[in-house]
């Protein structure tokens, strides 16, 4: 079977056919498909769905299909590849920087069946596919805000659609009070606080967790975790434990690091950051 590569970000194709123009294949990239006009039959992973004008459709890596086109058939094609969202994290909505859009036209459900959009659905749709169509040849498509927010609209109706057929997304938005006391409880844990295990606790894929807890936080995962750490040690520094007692309740390997992280948040040793502590409160 016939394997098709595209190496660009992203590429919009329309054109108007009788007889498609490849046979039954897959891709290493992932296609909206949107029928402007005709009707036929969709054979995607070996099953047939009937298509007519207005109808979606979503294919992934992992599929093979072919139109079999009954009536004279006009197509728009967004195909995109893993870097296109990837690259975009900043300006992606929470909602589906969790529910990655990828991660959507992967769903086996959507692959059973035609979307139910209803008129109000399907009038965005088509206006919005036209949109994107009118825009294929800009030299800026890829890196466009304007095409990024058309095409991420499409993926707001495909959920929609999803939501009327009971089609379960596959992550929810972490709730943040949790979040927050999750790492509190295992501040003293570093494993279990690694990006990869809170997210994976929060069904987060890795790469994506860190952009949803900066823009959540308005700061850096690293740095909530390092501030929350230091004023946690500073206490246990002014409650006179030692050293090597703080080393161990927060997983220092040993002093030396445990002086080593406090020097380079605090500018001050351990020591001499309780010595100027007890100085300011002399002088209160």
């Amino acid at each position: 079977m016939k394997k098709l590569k595209q190496f660009d970000a992203l590429l919009v194709e329309e054109y108007e056919e009788t007889v498609f123009h490849q046979p039954s294949h897959s891709q290493n990239y992932y296609e909206i498909v949107y029928i402007f006009e005709g009707n036929g039959v969709h054979w995607l992973n070996d099953s047939g769905i009937t298509y007519n004008s207005g109808d979606l459709f979503v294919v992934s890596p992992e599929d093979k299909h072919y139109f079999e086109i009954k009536q004279r058939t006009r197509f728009a094609i967004v195909k995109f590849t893993d870097s296109y969202f990837c690259d975009k994290q900043h300006l992606i909505p929470d909602d589906l920087l969790i529910n990655r859009p990828e991660t959507i036209m992967r769903n086996k459900l959507l692959k059973e069946g035609k979307l139910a959009l209803d008129e109000s659905a399907r009038y965005l749709l088509n206006n919005t596919m036209c949109n994107i169509v009118a825009s294929k040849d800009r030299k800026d498509l890829t890196s466009s805000p304007f095409i990024y927010c058309q095409v991420l609209s499409v993926f707001g109706l495909i959920k929609e659609a999803m939501a009327q057929l009971d089609i379960p997304l596959r992550s929810r938005l972490p709730d943040l009070k949790a979040l927050t006391l999750y790492i509190h409880q295992h501040i003293y844990e570093p494993e279990k606080i690694q990006v990869k295990n809170v997210a994976a606790n929060f069904n987060i894929a890795p790469n994506y967790f860190s952009v949803y807890f900066s823009r959540n936080f308005d700061m850096s995962y690293r740095d909530y975790i390092n501030n929350y750490r230091i004023k946690l040690i500073e206490k246990r520094v002014m409650a006179g434990l030692t050293l090597k007692q703080i080393a161990n309740e927060f997983g220092f390997s040993d002093e030396s690091h445990l002086s080593h992280f406090f020097r380079k948040r605090i500018a001050l040793s351990p020591g001499q950051y309780r010595a100027q502590k007890a100085r300011l409160d002399q002088k209160t």
